[in-house]
């Protein structure tokens, strides 16, 4: 369904082992939510555990949970981790997205 590149993987281990909070968050949950220009967008966040109807998935030692909804729009998708002279961040390449937005902040399917 969802894949991670090693370098996304890595940075996410990083983000889940800075976490100073007493319960540490067991993953991710990335979703695609309503917005943006084209009409969605992709949403990453720490979670602590799944929820009714989501695909978890369990990534070197962590979990990537998908609500249903999202489930659909990221079926063959890979997230990689990309640093350049502009910034840094998470990447989604979506080989089901029809049209994205001119910043490629959003996407149409």
């Amino acid at each position: 369904m969802l894949t991670l590149t090693d370098t996304a993987v890595e940075k996410v281990k990083e983000a889940l082992e800075s976490q100073t909070e007493t319960e540490s968050p067991a993953g991710i949950r990335v979703s695609v939510v309503g917005g943006g220009c084209s009409g969605f967008q992709y949403s990453m966040n720490l979670e602590q555990e799944a929820r009714e109807g989501d695909e978890t998935v369990a990534v070197d030692g962590f979990k990537i949970f998908i609500d249903e909804h999202s489930q659909q729009f990221l079926n063959g998708v890979e997230i990689d981790y990309i640093e350049t002279t502009q910034g840094a961040g998470f990447k989604f390449s979506n080989p089901n997205v029809s049209s994205t937005c001119g910043c490629g902040e959003s996407f149409q399917v």
